[in-house]
């Protein structure tokens, strides 16, 4: 298909395989009803199953479909900066493979994007689908995330919206490793629209995301738009000198009045382990803060691609 895309869906794939053709076939239908050039960008990301196999099928088959595979895992967030990059499309819609996020709700987004709209985010209207112990961490994080970031991201918003062109762009030239995509589509602003969905039933296979994958990205995200942990490192620094000097001239006052006594070991253990503790704290915060400027200042690529199917000659630009 060498006529420009209008509507590029970006689709991250790990070990999807069992699930791909189901989506396509929706998708493909999804696609085919706006009437409009399109293509499908899938990323594989590093698959140990045969995801690129069921891929490369699809790009022989349908001239619609494109196939970046990247030479290992490389994650997500990355996975989906890889599939933004090559997407050509005027308006690119990030969607999940596994059923998820319906691809009818693609018309939706289009019709606000054609209002006007640079941004049109799907918001789920709520987690039925995920477990308990999921959603009360989620809904811990985006409590936290929305009083220490510097951005607002909307309740309920995920990586399924749809962003012009000038988004796209304006995403792309954020050089940062390490990603928390959600907020970076949040920092970049633009006119912004909503429409709500329901999380449909996974179409095949179980989340990637473990309660450790989670916790990592929740960590990137607060580290990566917000100095709020440094600055109460700080604050308690702050806070436990003046108690150390308080108690210090207090000591003085008592020793003059009363003479010397022998302090409590038991007191005194429980200060120097406290004290201790904290500092090891705000030893690993600031850690945790110089390890990611360690990882930007390498200046490694994103990602490395090790195939690309589908693509006519000239058709990539990364």
């Amino acid at each position: 298909m060498s006529e420009h895309p209008v509507l590029s869906l970006v689709v991250p794939c790990y070990n999807e395989a069992a699930g791909l053709a189901s989506f396509w076939a929706r998708a493909s239908d999804a696609l085919a009803a706006l009437g409009v050039a399109a293509e499908a960008v899938f990323v594989d990301d590093g698959s140990r199953d045969t995801t690129l196999a069921v891929l490369a099928a699809l790009a022989a088959r349908d001239p619609r479909v494109r196939v970046v595979a990247l030479s290992r895992n490389f994650g997500k967030e990355i996975a989906l900066a890889a599939g933004l990059d090559h997407a050509r499309g005027d308006a690119v819609v990030p969607i999940d493979a596994d059923l998820q996020h319906p691809p009818e709700l693609v018309r939706d987004l289009v019709a606000k994007w054609r209002e006007g709209n640079d941004v049109v985010i799907a918001l789920r209207r709520d987690r039925a689908t995920d477990s308990a112990p999921r959603r009360l961490a989620s809904d811990l994080f985006h409590r936290l995330f929305a009083r220490v970031s510097v951005v607002p991201v909307p309740r309920g918003a995920g990586d399924f919206r749809l962003m012009s062109r000038a988004v796209v762009d304006a995403l792309r030239a954020m050089p940062e490793r390490t990603r928390y995509m959600k907020g970076m589509y949040a920092w970049v602003g633009f006119r912004t629209a909503t429409v709500d969905y329901d999380v449909e039933e996974r179409a095949a296979g179980d989340s990637r995301f473990g309660l450790l994958k989670l916790w990592r990205l929740a960590l990137d995200g607060i580290i990566s738009f917000s100095a709020l942990p440094l600055r109460l490192s700080s604050f308690l620094g702050a806070l436990f000198a003046l108690v150390a000097l308080a108690y210090g001239a207090w000591l003085v006052v008592r020793t003059m009045v009363h003479g010397i006594d022998v302090p409590g070991y038991a007191s005194l253990m429980a200060v120097v382990l406290f004290l201790g503790g904290v500092q090891l704290l705000s030893l690993g915060v600031i850690g945790e803060y110089l390890g990611r400027v360690y990882d930007e200042v390498k200046a490694r690529p994103l990602y490395v691609v090790s195939a690309r199917l589908g693509f006519p000659p000239g058709g990539t630009d990364t």
